[in-house]
């Protein structure tokens, strides 16, 4: 199996479609791609070690945050039951107190969920917020990072419809709420070997120029499966002018962003 690959990136940066697409791909490989799976944020948040002493697992309320939004892609169904009975196993090693590290919980539970597959991946926006959590409990995992320009961010926000209470209603905190997700980025890949990740552009995947470095940094043929992701909005309707610290912002992440090497061309054919 290879290593599990998790797609990072802000709301409304396109990760979304492009989950899509490698849901599509990985299921075609054998493997599992979830979209919004959302399982390693939930045991964060409610298998503490507090709690391992006590022997409860909460797992009513992990598995009632699976469901209230339903995870998606090919395969998500036969997923979410897979991992229903690894938390239910996990409560009951815990209920007899034979576990008492969270970390290790719910790496086990992770393993459970998604083991059997040729490769696996997710894609949660707010893994963003989970970084040092996600690398002590997926140490082996591999990142891909869409970033898009915060003004196309912010307006798509401003668009956005559906119960989303903490969706921002202003453009200056949708500006300031793409800023402090993708810091949270810049900071974790100071730790990362440049080779366990890549960074790609939402404008650039949408005119098909990050195919090659997405099927090297992969190790698969992608070209098939992104043939659908392009903009809904216009360039027309672009706004370019940012608050400095903003733009500097911009300019960090798509200085991250590399073009395709010869190396990474050669991999891909």
């Amino acid at each position: 199996m290879t290593a599990p690959v998790f797609l990072l990136g802000a709301q409304r940066s396109g990760t979304t479609a492009l989950a899509h697409s490698l849901g599509n791909a990985f299921r075609d490989a054998g493997g599992l791609f979830t979209v919004n799976g959302k399982l390693l944020y939930l045991l964060e948040r409610w298998i503490t070690s507090a709690d391992l002493a006590a022997r409860h697992v909460r797992a009513d309320e992990i598995l009632h945050g699976l469901r209230r939004r339903l995870p998606q892609g090919p395969g998500s169904e036969e997923w979410l039951a897979r991992a229903e009975t690894a938390l239910r196993n996990a409560s009951a090693r815990a209920a007899e107190g034979a576990v008492t590290d969270p970390v290790a919980l719910s790496r086990d539970i992770l393993s459970d969920a998604y083991g059997g597959y040729a490769r696996w991946g997710e894609k949660y926006n707010e893994y963003l917020l989970s970084l040092d959590y996600l690398v002590r409990t997926v140490p082996e995992a591999r990142y891909l990072v869409l970033i898009r320009s915060p003004d196309q961010v912010a307006r798509s926000m401003l668009r956005w419809s559906g119960d989303r209470p903490w969706n921002p209603r202003s453009t200056r905190a949708a500006l300031a709420k793409w800023a402090h997700w993708n810091t949270q980025w810049l900071a974790f890949a100071r730790t990362l070997p440049r080779d366990t990740y890549r960074v790609i552009r939402y404008d650039a995947l949408c005119r098909g120029e990050e195919t090659q470095r997405l099927e090297a940094f992969l190790q698969m043929e992608l070209g098939a499966y992104l043939t659908a992701i392009r903009p809904r909005h216009s360039p027309e309707d672009e706004q370019p002018s940012l608050p400095p610290e903003v733009a500097r912002l911009w300019q960090r992440l798509t200085d991250s962003h590399t073009p395709a090497t010869l190396h990474e061309r050669t991999q891909a054919l």
